[in-house]
């Protein structure tokens, strides 16, 4: 509100004129996106929260029409039966082995990947970095035939190698572009300080580069543990034993022909939510140093 003077013939009089507040196209703003952001939270809850109704109903229960939001007993077995019907903890144990080598393998070879082209100077630099972006635009399944019949051909079917071995040599493009781009926004000053007291690349990249890359790593980890936990095609093309099987084609079995009964929605509930928690706990374990890493790529310079 302002308050403007203006003079007259006859005297001086006070005139007053409204002027519209910059804080109220702020605050009508900030509520916009409140509501926006409590609704795309709501799509995302909603299932989440059904999800938990689901695993705490009995199996007839489910099925009530109209739905309960929550059940009139909580049966609490469905989180052991489950569990016990697909061998939890044997395909628990097959996930972990599995991701963690992954894990292991697909950061530590697009970090050194990435710190080669980015610090290196070698000719076709530049090539192999076109090369590797390049191979981006190829969807997975254009090589999964000619892959499966070279693992056959080795004696790799059946066996977890498929799934770890192709991590350890480079297996994700995106990782080494994040790897790459990260490394270039560290200025080659500390390179040449490193240089001067006699480390040698290795002693760089392991004492130096490292320790200053770590939302990029971390952020790479994250990521491929996501995706090798939750990945359904590879374990399902390559392993045809059961006892082989992670947890993402144990879930399957649930809904699965070869599963031999009616699925039951409320231990397929239960057990998934279980399923579901080690990506939710390394996630906002680590949810830091990912937003952290993905923010810092827009920092980033081409050279």
């Amino acid at each position: 509100m302002t308050t403007l003077q203006t003079e007259a013939a006859e005297g001086t009089v006070l005139t007053t004129r409204t002027t519209p507040s910059p804080k109220k196209p702020r605050l009508v703003g900030t509520t916009s996106w409140y509501v926006v952001a409590l609704f795309i939270s709501a799509v995302m809850v909603v299932p989440l929260l059904w999800m938990i109704t689901i695993g705490l109903k009995s199996r007839t229960a489910v099925f009530d029409i109209p739905p309960k939001l929550l059940p009139h007993e909580f049966t609490w077995s469905n989180f052991v039966n489950g569990p016990e019907a697909i061998h939890f903890p044997r395909l628990l144990v097959n996930s972990t082995i599995i991701t963690a080598l992954s894990v292991l393998g697909g950061v530590m070879t697009a970090m050194m990947a990435g710190y080669a082209l980015a610090r290196l100077r070698f000719p076709g630099r530049k090539v192999w970095f076109y090369l590797f972006v390049g191979s981006m635009l190829l969807p997975g399944v254009v090589g999964l035939i000619p892959l499966f019949q070279l693992y056959k051909s080795i004696g790799w079917y059946d066996t977890w190698l498929p799934l770890i071995v192709p991590a350890f040599l480079g297996g994700n493009p995106l990782f080494i572009f994040l790897a790459r781009q990260y490394f270039l926004a560290i200025p080659y000053s500390i390179d040449e300080a490193a240089k001067i007291d006699g480390a040698g690349h290795f002693r760089i990249f392991t004492s130096v580069m490292l320790p200053l890359t770590r939302p990029a790593w971390i952020t790479m980890a994250i990521l491929a543990f996501q995706a090798s936990w939750n990945d359904f095609l590879n374990p399902l093309v390559y392993l045809y034993s059961s006892n082989k099987w992670p947890l993402s084609v144990g879930m399957a079995s649930f809904i699965s022909p070869f599963a031999g009964k009616t699925p039951d929605w409320s231990y397929y509930m239960a057990t998934n939510l279980l399923y579901m928690l080690p990506p939710l706990i390394v996630f906002f374990a680590a949810q830091r140093y990912f937003i952290q890493g993905l923010g810092s790529l827009g920092s980033t310079t081409q050279k």
